[in-house]
């Protein structure tokens, strides 16, 4: 920012200096008329002397004469009088020519004549003419500081501010056009941010108070568990039925244990199925003309073809943000796990249903696999050294639930596909 304000400044003290040395610059051309008036003024002079006296003359056809003077050659005439005749007028200049009668001198004639270029008029014209070209370039210059940079400048330090979890800094609200949708975004940004981060130490505080209850409460059955194990290990146990009621006991102290585990299990799930979706209703094609915008250059660039079939426009229940959520991760583990040959979309209308199908060339996953490939933290085989943790699908196909809506894969003959369901 402070670059470019010297850059401003510089360009005001260059503007400066022009226009103190423009009118030294053009002082040695302005002085330079046109050589056509002369051959106005003899002209308008050779008309004159062929009269007996001086009659001012008609000058309305000549370009450059304004006026023509008469000096008598007589002692009588007054000094005030000679030198108001040589005195300049109007900032015009003049040219004195004698005016004889055989031999003798009648007087002067003074031609006022105006040269093709006045001093002031052109040194004017230049200075008005670099003024403007200054004043323009400066107003572009100041706007882009102030539109532009000066927003541009301020938002640049809110990502470094929020990557260090500062979330209370709040960017004030712009009506510029190029940055106004842009900080209402980031603040909204911050926003979700900081109300995720609040959510997320409510989190670990319910699951540490959780896990400490749990631990405490599995201390009870593990505690008989060991003493009845002990006890049969010890052989203080005479008779078979004693034996089998400790063994009874240590099933049932097991099974206590078990739904304490299940709690923990139940609670990690909901934690990640708080996703919120807000239900209305979008066009088919806002939804595909986004995937194609997001996803066709990067297939382009892996040289896989991705292919769009044909689809009648229509309106669809659900959340549009959420449903290209959803999207997204198909398509993304179709460019992780497929073998980068085909990525189809293709769309049905069945039972009041449209179904939107996403087809992939790749190996299959085995049965016993694809009957576990939505559940939560489940990575098959084939997703050995490649990044990612198991939720994908398993958000896709709540999120789809949440929307009224359905999601299943089918194994296919060259790979598999995932269709979507959306109610009408």
């Amino acid at each position: 920012m402070k670059k470019f304000d010297k850059v401003i400044g510089a360009l005001i003290g260059f503007y400066i200096v022009i226009s103190i040395m423009l009118p030294v610059l053009l002082k040695g051309v302005n002085n330079k008329p046109d050589g056509e008036y002369k051959v106005e003024i003899n002209r308008v002079y050779s008309g004159l002397i062929e009269e007996a006296s001086f009659t001012e003359p008609d000058l309305s056809s000549y370009k450059f004469i304004k006026s023509v003077e008469f000096l008598p050659a007589s002692e009588e005439t007054k000094k005030e009088e000679i030198a108001k005749f040589y005195k300049s007028t109007n900032d015009l200049e003049y040219e004195v020519k004698p005016w004889f009668s055989g031999d003798k001198l009648i007087g002067y004639l003074r031609f006022n004549y105006e040269g093709r270029y006045s001093d002031k008029n052109i040194l004017l014209k230049v200075e008005l003419a670099v003024f403007i070209f200054a004043a323009v370039l400066i107003s572009i210059l100041l706007y882009v500081r102030n539109s532009i940079l000066k927003p541009f400048n301020i938002l640049s330090k809110m990502p470094y501010e929020l990557s260090k979890g500062n979330f209370k800094e709040e960017l004030k609200e712009s009506k510029s056009r190029y940055f106004g949708k842009f900080i209402w975004a980031i603040n909204l940004l911050r926003e979700n941010l900081d109300h995720h981060k609040i959510k997320e130490l409510k989190l670990e505080k319910e699951k540490k108070l959780l896990l400490l209850s749990i631990s405490h409460d599995i201390q009870t059955p593990l505690s008989a568990i060991k003493l009845y194990a002990k006890a049969i290990e010890e052989n203080l146990y005479d008779t078979n039925e004693k034996k089998v009621s400790a063994a009874k006991l240590i099933q049932e102290k097991s099974l206590e244990i078990e739904n304490f585990v299940k709690d923990i299990i139940k609670t990690s799930k909901e934690d990640i199925l708080e996703i919120e979706v807000k239900n209305s209703e979008f066009y088919l094609k806002d939804l595909v003309d986004k995937v194609i915008a997001t996803y066709e250059e990067k297939c382009n660039l892996k040289m896989i073809g991705f292919i769009v079939e044909a689809y009648n426009n229509k309106l669809i229940k659900g959340d549009m943000d959420r449903t290209l959520e959803v999207i997204g991760n198909i398509l993304e583990n179709a460019l992780k796990y497929g073998d980068g040959r085909e990525i189809k979309m293709c769309f049905y209308e069945e039972d009041y249903c449209q179904l939107i199908k996403i087809y992939n060339s790749g190996e299959q996953v085995s049965q016993n696999e694809f009957n576990h490939i939505f559940d939560s933290f489940y990575r098959a085989s084939n997703s050995k050294d490649k990044p990612g943790n198991g939720l994908g699908l398993y958000i896709c196909k709540h999120i789809m639930k949440k929307m009224d809506g359905e999601i299943f894969a089918t194994c296919e003959s060259e790979g598999m596909s995932f269709t979507l369901v959306f109610r009408d």
